[in-house]
């Protein structure tokens, strides 16, 4: 194999090398940008349950009082 044929052959490997550790970059920044949001996602998700929760206890309360204010009527 001739000398030039055999350099371009390696330049054409380390051209596609360098793809792939770019690309290999690329999804690394991405998945922890991904975990980020997902964790973002997950308390955001722990917070609303959270009121929503609050929000029934409240709900139930008065439904209590408005029950107890019927009765002694």
């Amino acid at each position: 194999m001739p000398q030039t044929e055999l350099n371009k052959g390696l330049s054409d490997i380390e051209a596609k090398l360098q793809d792939v550790i770019s690309l290999c970059d690329r999804l690394r920044l991405e998945n922890a940008s991904l975990l980020d949001q997902q964790n973002n996602l997950v308390e955001e998700r722990a917070r609303l349950i959270e009121k929503n929760e609050q929000a029934r206890a409240k709900v139930e309360q008065m439904i209590m009082r408005l029950k107890s204010l019927e009765a002694s009527q």
